[in-house]
């Protein structure tokens, strides 16, 4: 076993924190195994290359994946770029590009998102999400209504007859076919750049390996192979 393939995975299998909660990064519409998307794939590759067993540590939202690799309970994770996160996070360059929208009930007035950053809306999140993170940055009148999922906040603003839901496209718009009478406003409000994460405290050259790996994944064709074999529409291979 290699100092990186123990520095990496100290107790012999290398345990990646998946998001299950998004509809990109750990779900597939061929695989019939579970789980099944591209950060399962890029785990095995990763495991692959230091010579290790692998283990899938599934979470049902992005602050409880985040929270296992803070807390050592996991090895790597799959995350968005975020300051906060990076705090104690290293992240990869980013490997692929996701985006977030607004929805909003069909006769809703909101039609931009203009619109949508105005006193006396209600915008339903989910709680600890890449998305939810940069909204609390950057929403300076409406309200941020946080709720336990991503998956949770179309039925969220229904329920209680509330004005906007964010979150990625795709889950978004499995929503809007799945409840019918609500609509995504037409442009995106931020792009997620999606990254493979570790813990800060590791070293230099770990770092530089994982850096490294992400890389060749995006040079080689590995990541764009692996969103078409899962046929993962609406996400793009960062160029960066």
């Amino acid at each position: 076993m290699t100092d990186l393939a123990k520095e990496f995975a100290p107790a012999g299998t290398l345990r990646a924190s998946l998001n299950m909660g998004n509809p990109v990064l750990a779900h597939s519409h061929t695989a019939t195994e579970k789980p099944a998307g591209v950060t399962i794939d890029l785990s095995r590759e990763f495991a692959h290359e230091l010579g290790v067993a692998v283990d899938f540590l599934q979470f049902d939202t992005a602050a409880k994946s985040v929270a296992a690799l803070a807390s050592g309970e996991a090895d790597i994770g799959f995350m968005a770029i975020d300051p906060l996160r990076a705090e104690t996070t290293h992240f990869t360059p980013a490997y692929v590009q996701i985006e977030a929208y607004y929805l909003v009930p069909g006769g809703s007035p909101i039609q931009t998102n203009t619109d949508v950053d105005r006193a006396g809306t209600r915008i339903v999140m989910g709680a600890g999400s890449a998305y939810g993170l940069y909204l609390q940055r950057h929403i300076q009148h409406a309200t941020l209504v946080p709720v336990p999922t991503s998956e949770a906040v179309v039925d969220a603003m229904l329920k209680d007859g509330m004005e906007v839901s964010a979150g990625v496209k795709q889950g978004l718009e499995a929503d809007a076919h799945r409840v019918g009478g609500v609509r995504l406003l037409g442009e995106r409000f931020m792009v997620i750049n999606q990254a493979m994460a570790m813990p800060r405290a590791r070293s230099a050259a770990a770092a530089a390996f994982l850096d490294d790996f992400v890389a060749r994944m995006k040079r080689s064709g590995f990541v764009a192979a692996s969103l078409a074999r899962h046929a993962i529409v609406g996400a793009t291979v960062a160029d960066h």
